[in-house]
């Protein structure tokens, strides 16, 4: 549960910023301020490695208190070289670290995904509706990197009231040839542009899309942008 009133202090920031919350609009969110108000942030003192996370952290150049916490957060690493750890997460997500992150938290500390992204995001979209009376979609976002490409981009991790893919199958491209794949994961896509606006230090850990007619829906779940293993041909 969050601990912290976030929608409020989000409310806060936009009202601050002269900005007025509309129908439609879309909450995108970094993960690392929901994780904060959720108390995802763990004391590194408190973390007694294992034997697995001290040999591992030895081969791989790491601190063994965080190699014990990707452990933790993984449900199976998938690959360990040159000091690179990408896992699956228990939420599914295959990323660097198990998203275990250092990154702009105060002292010897590590912050963790969100336990359940999609509920976060749920408490704030309904947190929002009931204090200012307009239904808005959320997105909690995370930064990762991609196959095959390099840089990291954002991606979606959580998401409330909007359909995460926009499905073209069974519709006509314009020379008149039927679609039979083609899905946009507009819910990556948006997560991703928002970045450019909040960057990933100038403590700006909301944005807001605006004039996007998206799908809406009360039951969005992050899981339809997770491949099924048996769809997936790099594992």
């Amino acid at each position: 549960m969050i601990h912290n009133d976030l929608s409020v202090i989000i409310l806060e920031a936009i009202d601050r910023s002269q900005i007025e919350i509309q129908y439609g609009d879309i909450l995108v969110v970094t993960h690392k301020i929901v994780s904060k108000a959720e108390r995802r942030v763990v004391e590194l003192d408190s973390i007694e490695p294992s034997t697995k996370a001290i040999n591992m952290a030895k081969e791989h150049d790491k601190d063994p208190r965080i190699m014990e916490l990707i452990l933790r957060e993984s449900s199976q690493i998938l690959r360990a070289k040159d000091g690179i750890i990408i896992s699956e997460t228990r939420h599914g997500f295959v990323c660097a670290n198990a998203g275990v992150d250092q990154s702009n938290v105060k002292g010897d500390t590590a912050v963790l995904l969100p336990l359940a992204p999609d509920e976060s995001a749920g408490r704030i979209r309904h947190a929002v509706k009931k204090k200012v009376g307009k239904d808005v979609a959320v997105i909690i976002t995370d930064t990762f990197g991609r196959t095959f490409r390099n840089g990291q981009t954002n991606v979606a991790i959580g998401i409330a009231g909007i359909n995460p893919i926009k499905s073209y199958i069974g519709t006509y491209d314009m020379y008149g040839r039927k679609l039979r794949v083609t899905e946009i994961a507009v819910a990556d896509e948006i997560a991703s542009a928002s970045e450019l606006v909040m960057g990933k230090s100038e403590s700006t850990p909301v944005a807001i899309i605006r004039g996007y007619n998206f799908e809406k829906t009360s039951k969005a779940s992050i899981k339809s942008l997770l491949r099924a293993k048996d769809r997936d041909l790099f594992r």
